[in-house]
């Protein structure tokens, strides 16, 4: 008889699927009796319900003579177990009802059998999931992710100073970073954590008691062509009192030193009067605005923004975080322009060989100088003195210092905490401050070691919440943190604080309010991130020989695209079904020419919402064929119908997919194009362990196959005589054939419960912190039910799921 947990967890993972029959499961049947035998009657109930159906479709081959598994059910008993087992047994529930199991080979049970099969089981599961809640909570403690550590350092502090990538990374677990199982919380990071508050902490007090520092500084077209260099001349060139940047076949060309940056901050940065030189058919040349050192011995740029110049020249703006030291970088950036030799710079006279760059029909961006400005996006000099020292003048702090430190440092742990603390609770955070005051310190200093310690504290680390229902406070915590990635803001402090916000019309209130505020921008990027997978777009480096046309500018718009069509399925609560098609997309010029798609685009308005007509265009509707979809989920040379179809079947229908069984290969495509990757899989399914998992992976994933790497349309695998055509045809694991992708996008389309499922089951795991676990379902359903009446739309799932009980409890 089987004894370890580890054994059980593991088999339903490494038996092959179509051979998981009820014999191969009787392992697993044993382990939950075991555990229903020391519940006593009720769990001897269950088991009697049980039997029959399992003495019809298991002992024949699990008796003493045949003992297949190493399992004799006759000689079966029961004896103490393993809670978990039960995890187990849920996905055994779900192959049952799913209809995997008994497989087709052999006798089955019909489906009334089956149900009550089904039915005596989920009672007993579903006890035992309720009992284990009541008494644990569903979600394990969770700390806050690097990202909602700055946000939240943010808006405490009232600084901007980046400080997410100075923490280590975020494990992700069940697709998301915020989930509290893969999480941990070593010694390195606390000490990161301290580190980190130090930095934060220096910045506030040095605003609050010094000021801001000013920095402005004009940049002529005539300054901007200084010291670049001589031989291959790499920056703009000045002509008739304009810079011109043109695109050039070596590298770091655009950079402009006299730019170079003073210090570490953000910057607004203002170009003047761009305009295109020989602008393309969607009437604009691309290019982008990056920051770095701009030589080959520190190659790295970072991304201001996309600079798109049409014939009309007009300023463009940008906001951004600046190193010290670092330079700014200028260039037309379309994979699709032709490239200039560089030019010479001679006696200080930039010339390009003699050369009209504009008259031999380079596309070039122009401008008449820029304007560098330090700022402050996220808090002014006030704000941060008050976020310090309330409504304390700094000057002085130190006037009935112990009674000042003590209101102060409070009001402030109150702040960081997230609730009112009692004095037993704040007692430990002042000592230190009193302390620093006793030796001769400052108010201010004495602050500062106070709040150094709360920034550190596992109080403001990690989500207070008890098991059952949570507290105003806690509401208030895991609301905002939902939907701002950050603190709870005065308004839901002060409901909290009055007892009122779990009152559902006041909920619902909020709620809406918070998804229509500015900072719901911070949720839709943090959600997308990790939902979608946006935040491994870099991850892989398109090959520039197959895929010449794909540019840092069609990037950085794919990113876009998706960020915009999320926020405004949730503004505008438009249907889950979106998700698979659409009569919308979110476009601008250079996006559109690079799916080749003929819209009509307005030059210079940037990224815009367009309608798409029939074929082709109609092809881009909705979520799943957008670029940075297709990037994420291919490699950069090659695609694979199993990591899309994973992709699809896990992120947006709701569909699990276990890991595959031990010892079989992983597919690799040709990516010659010698053979396809279809020809691939149909011999990779002869395998019977492997057949029944890409009946539902493979489907999605032939039908995105006519994407390339790069988000690209194809027909074809490799080029010339050695191509294979795509083949985007399948059938879907209910039998449903269809043709193409758009065959596939009508049948999936017309599934809006089982996406909006698949939707919310996304949000919640990510909002509360845990996985949808199996006693989670059936609320789960609810809130599938009350968006119904919105035709599903996407705000309304995230109201429904944000005031159930899953979001509500612990």
């Amino acid at each position: 008889m089987l004894d370890s947990p580890a054994i059980f967890h593991s088999c339903l993972h490494c038996l092959p699927r179509n051979r998981l029959s009820m014999k191969s499961l009787l392992p697993l049947v044993s382990a939950v009796m075991l555990w229903w035998s020391i519940e006593g009657a009720a769990a001897a109930a269950a088991i009697k319900l049980l039997k029959p159906f399992l003495e019809q479709h298991c002992v024949e081959c699990h008796n003493a003579e045949t003992n297949e598994g190493d399992l004799n059910l006759a000689d079966l008993t029961f004896e103490a177990a393993h809670d978990a087992s039960l995890d187990v047994w849920k996905r055994v529930f779900e192959r049952v009802r799913d209809g995997e199991m008994p497989p087709q080979n052999e006798v089955r049970p019909d489906k009334a059998e089956a149900d009550r099969f089904l039915m005596d089981l989920e009672k007993p599961l579903l006890q035992s999931y309720l009992a284990n809640t009541a008494k644990n909570g569903r979600v394990q403690s969770r700390r806050l992710t690097r990202v909602e550590y700055e946000h939240t350092l943010h808006d405490l502090l009232g600084i901007d100073i980046p400080l997410k990538d100075l923490l280590p990374e975020d494990p992700e677990s069940n697709g998301f970073e915020t989930v509290a199982a893969g999480q941990q919380l070593s010694h390195y990071q606390l000490a990161r954590y301290l580190d980190v508050a130090d930095i934060a902490l220096d910045d506030a007090f040095q605003r609050a008691l010094k000021g801001d520092v000013v920095f402005k500084k004009q940049c002529t077209p005539e300054q901007l062509v200084e010291g670049i260099g001589r031989g291959n001349y790499r920056g703009p060139e000045l002509r008739d009192g304009r810079s011109i940047s043109w695109p050039l076949g070596i590298q770091f060309f655009g950079r402009m030193l006299s730019t170079k940056i003073p210090s570490d901050g953000w910057y607004r940065i203002t170009l003047r009067d761009v305009q295109a030189i020989n602008p393309g058919k969607d009437g604009s040349v691309w290019g982008t605005l990056r920051s770095g050192i701009c030589f080959a011995n520190a190659p790295l740029l970072y991304m201001i923004g996309v600079v798109e110049a049409t014939d009309k020249p007009r300023d463009l703006v940008f906001e951004a975080w600046v190193q010290k030291d670092h330079i700014l970088e200028l260039k037309p950036n379309d994979g699709e322009l032709k490239k200039a030799k560089s030019g010479s710079s001679r006696g200080g006279t930039v010339s390009f060989k003699g050369r009209d760059l504009e008259k031999d029909g380079y596309s070039g961006i122009a401008h008449r100088g820029l304007e560098i400005e330090s700022i402050h996006p996220n808090a002014n000099h006030e704000s941060v003195r008050r976020n310090l020292f309330g409504d304390q003048d700094p000057n002085n702090l130190n006037v009935n210092a112990k009674s000042t430190f003590k209101n102060i440092a409070s009001d402030f742990a109150n702040r960081a905490f997230r609730r009112k603390l009692n004095d037993a609770q704040l007692a430990p955070y002042l000592e230190i401050g009193s302390k620093a005051l006793a030796e001769g310190d400052s108010v201010a200093d004495a602050l500062r070691a106070s709040y150094r310690a709360m920034l550190c504290s596992p109080r403001f680390l990690t989500f207070v919440e008890a098991p059952g229902e949570l507290d105003e406070y806690a509401v208030a915590a895991r609301l905002s943190y939902a939907l701002w990635v950050s603190m709870p803001d005065d308004e839901l402090t002060r409901l909290a604080n009055n007892g009122r916000l779990r009152e559902p019309n006041v909920l619902a209130k909020q709620i809406d309010r918070m998804l229509s505020d500015a900072k719901a921008e911070r949720f839709v990027r943090s959600f997308t991130d990790q939902w979608l997978k946006l935040n491994e777009i870099d991850f892989t480096s398109p090959d520039d020989r197959q895929f010449r046309d794909f540019d840092a500018v069609v990037q950085e718009s794919m990113l876009q695209e998706t960020r915009a069509f999320v926020a405004l399925l949730i503004q505008e609560n438009l249907s889950v079904a979106n998700l698979i098609d659409s009569d919308f997309a979110f476009l601008n010029g250079r996006l559109a020419r690079h799916y080749r798609n003929d819209v009509s685009v307005r030059p210079g308005d940037g990224l815009q919402k367009v309608a798409l007509a029939q074929s082709p265009e109609k092809i881009r509707g909705g979520l799943i064929t957008q670029g940075a979809i297709l990037k994420v989920t291919a490699d950069g040379t090659s695609t694979s119908p199993v990591v899309r179809g994973v992709f699809i079947n896990e992120r947006i229908l709701g569909q699990t997919i276990p890991p595959p069984p031990p010892g079989i290969p992983a597919i690799e495509p040709d990516i010659r194009g010698a053979k396809s990757i279809r020809d691939q899989l149909d011999k990779h399914r002869s395998d019977s362990s492997c057949a029944s998992c890409h009946m539902t992976i493979d489907p999605p994933g032939f039908a995105l196959e006519c994407f390339d790497p790069v988000g690209g349309w194809r027909s074809r695998y490799g080029t010339g005589a050695n191509g294979v055509a795509v083949n985007s045809e399948g059938v879907t694991p209910e039998g449903e054939k269809f043709a193409n992708l758009i065959e596939w996008k009508r049948i999936y389309r017309n599934r809006e419960e089982q996406l909006a499922r698949g939707f919310a089951e996304q949000f919640l795991t990510y909002a509360t912190g845990a996985p949808i676990e199996f006693g989670d379902r059936p609320i789960v359903h609810e809130i599938v039910a009350r968006s119904k009446a919105s035709n599903f739309g996407l705000r309304s799932i995230i109201q429904a799921a944000l005031t159930s009980s899953v979001f509500l409890n612990k």
